[in-house]
């Protein structure tokens, strides 16, 4: 086996286990390596506007997302959605 693939085996998974509102359009998330991060999607909502996300903007429907294989997701077609490592980081673009 070459080292590139030993490395490659040895990197964890982090997937999203349990998500909460926590206010002002920001989210409790923790990851199945114990990290807890607290990310203001407002923000990033409010930085990006669009058609088709500007609707999360409103807290009744902002507050209706839901944890899908692994990552959190807003609307029936993962409206809105972000990358599982960045969101880890605390951070998204």
């Amino acid at each position: 086996m070459e080292r590139k693939e030993i490395e490659l085996s040895k990197m964890a998974i982090i997937i999203i286990i349990k998500a909460e509102y926590v206010g002002n359009l920001s989210v409790k998330i923790i990851f199945n390596d114990e990290t807890e991060k607290r990310i203001n999607i407002g923000d990033f909502l409010k930085r990006n506007p669009h058609p088709q996300t500007d609707k999360y903007l409103i807290e009744t429907n902002f507050k209706k997302f839901k944890i899908e294989d692994g990552n959190i997701v807003w609307g029936k077609n993962a409206d809105l959605i972000f990358p599982v490592y960045e969101l880890h980081k605390g951070i998204i673009k």
